[in-house]
């Protein structure tokens, strides 16, 4: 197996492949990438290098891997601070306290953050991962390395995710997700900038709920009753849920722009473009935007769904 799990990324997995096979994994690495680069990808691929007992490390077969690929490894600790939206001094100091105690069963213990820190938080592990016990080990997930703190920097190695070729991205969108439609998959490879990740979450929002169907046959067809009855079936929906499915509205409105343009897109959005003009998508696209962060600001959904009677 080694990290040929990794896709792409050639000269990093070479680089990793080496220092595993000689036991010279650090404790502590950075992974730097946006969302989608293939972070937490490579950060199980080194949690369960750091537990193979077999050969390549990692194998993926021994009992240390299949647990750690399979999120169940009791000495692999992904560490999220619920309470906030950065990972806090007092989660922080909640590992140091852990981190004293030894591994369960494993080799090592793995402390994974994909939570980007606060400088307090920062300053209370650096002691840690400078000084760590000789069983642990620390990665985080970061989008650059310069969102930490030049202090924890320089105790850690950096890993940079790289995008991947036009051809590996595509097979590899095609593989994951087969049965879409090429304009689907184009549009997809469009918007990932080379990402996979983002790739895969464009073909998923690409792919219609049955709300955002009516809602294209409706606003296509300028059908104001069809309108009408799909907003009202959606006054009892949470704000959370209103607003994701604002946010598919608003992914068709934009593909529909693109088709103007000329690019390939969704059926539905195709529809759309031929019957509605630019200013009015982008008019519709800022409506259904303002409607969301009015929900966010408790403004009834009810409310909003009447307002929205105004896009037709």
């Amino acid at each position: 197996m080694g990290f040929e799990a990794l896709l792409g990324n050639e000269t990093l997995r070479g680089r990793l492949t080496a220092a595993a096979a000689q036991g010279r994994l650090s404790h502590c690495y950075t992974l730097c990438g946006p969302e989608g680069s293939g972070r937490r990808t490579l950060a199980r691929l080194l949690a369960a290098a750091m537990q193979c007992t077999g050969d390549p490390v990692p194998c993926g077969v021994c009992p240390g891997c299949r647990k750690v690929l399979s999120g169940l490894h009791p000495d692999v600790i992904t560490c999220v601070d619920e309470k906030h939206k950065l990972f806090g001094v007092d989660a922080a100091r909640s590992v140091s306290a852990d981190a004293i105690l030894k591994p369960n069963e494993g080799r090592g213990k793995v402390y994974i953050f994909p939570q980007e820190l606060n400088p307090a938080a920062q300053n209370a592990l650096l002691k840690l991962i400078e000084e760590p016990p000789p069983y642990a080990a620390f990665l985080f997930l970061v989008q650059s390395a310069d969102r930490l703190l030049p202090t924890v920097r320089s105790r850690c190695q950096e890993l940079r995710l790289s995008p991947l070729d036009g051809p590996t991205l595509a097979r590899a969108l095609r593989e994951r997700c087969p049965g879409r439609t090429e304009g689907e998959y184009q549009a997809a490879l469009r918007q990932s900038g080379g990402w996979l990740g983002q790739a895969l979450d464009a073909l998923e929002a690409a792919r219609l709920t049955e709300r955002a169907a009516a809602f294209a046959k409706a606003y296509g067809e300028q059908d104001a009753p069809a309108l009408l009855e799909l907003l009202a079936g959606m006054e009892k929906l949470s704000r959370d849920d209103f607003c994701a499915e604002l946010a598919v509205w608003r992914q068709l409105l934009h593909d529909a722009l693109r088709c103007q343009a000329g690019l390939p897109g969704s059926e539905q959005a195709s529809v759309i473009a031929k019957s509605r003009g630019g200013a009015a998508l982008a008019g519709a696209m800022d409506t259904l935007a303002k409607a969301c962060d009015y929900a966010q600001s408790n403004v009834g959904v009810g409310h909003l769904c009447g307002a929205l009677r105004s896009l037709i």
